[in-house]
């Protein structure tokens, strides 16, 4: 291998190993990062390039880590906007609002129903006994959790973990949907029947609902139970995996044989 090609692949793996370091750093909790506009034209302007050696691949990873860049300046902002919100009552029993984290260029979106003790605790979505297995969920899919974007309905945790109001969903709405249009999914997953009503306001339950395509804004959307649900009910892990094969299928990605 000539040493143009080894640069060329240094060079691509440099781009890549940046865009990882930000969904990780994310997913670890970094609230704001960096990245200042020289950096960016000076990896435009690599010496490969005015060599003549292709950079179409080279372009795309800069691209790419420009637009997660301000996808996630962009998310949060919102999460200022959320932690600062008194736009319904859960505003005075919450301790932490809990935005959404994850991966600002994933090309999956879990929204469950809103955040528990564990979640109101800690200002992230999804870490208690229901999260931990959606997180087993997400890495049998072939995923891991800084790989994909996870939110709820609702940003502030229902006192006693009850189930969200119709007004305290119409009231965060906004801030999901305005998170949904920044992160452009190829596929939402619906975590139980209050994701499921947030989004559509079906006339029918999440039993006759999940596994059936339906479309929010154009974007594919699969509902399926929720992983609390499934702590109660073991039995239905089954049907949880067979509509995360049918979304993977989508997705055109590769399906594994089993769910662990």
């Amino acid at each position: 291998m000539s040493s143009k090609t080894d640069s060329h692949h240094a060079f691509v793996k440099v781009v890549d190993d940046l865009i990882q370091r930000l969904h990780h750093e994310k997913e670890e909790g970094l609230q704001h990062v960096e990245v200042h506009p020289q950096t960016l034209k000076k990896l435009g302007e690599h010496p490969l390039k005015k060599k003549g050696i292709a950079m179409k691949k080279n372009t795309r990873s800069i691209s790419q880590a420009e637009d997660a860049v301000k996808v996630q300046d962009a998310l949060e902002k919102i999460a200022k906007r959320v932690s600062a919100c008194k736009n319904c009552p859960l505003c005075e029993t919450r301790n932490r609002t809990v935005p959404g984290q994850g991966n600002p260029s994933s090309d999956i979106m879990f929204i469950g129903e809103g955040p528990g003790a564990d979640e109101d605790r800690q200002g992230l979505a999804f870490v208690g006994r229901a999260g931990k297995l959606l997180t087993k969920i997400i890495d049998a899919m072939g995923y891991t959790r800084d790989q994909v974007f996870i939110g709820n309905i609702v940003k502030c945790r229902p006192p006693g973990n009850r189930t969200p109001l119709p007004e305290e969903m119409k009231a965060c709405m906004p801030y999901l949907k305005e998170q949904i249009a920044l992160l452009k999914p190829k596929a939402i997953v619906c975590l139980g029947a209050t994701a499921v009503k947030g989004l559509f306001d079906p006339k029918i339950g999440i039993t006759k609902l999940r596994g059936q395509w339906m479309s929010f804004e154009g974007i594919d959307t699969m509902p399926t139970y929720h992983p609390a649900y499934l702590l109660r009910n073991p039995s239905k892990k089954a049907d949880v995996w067979a509509d995360m094969k049918t979304v993977l299928e989508r997705l055109g990605r590769p399906v594994p044989e089993k769910n662990g």
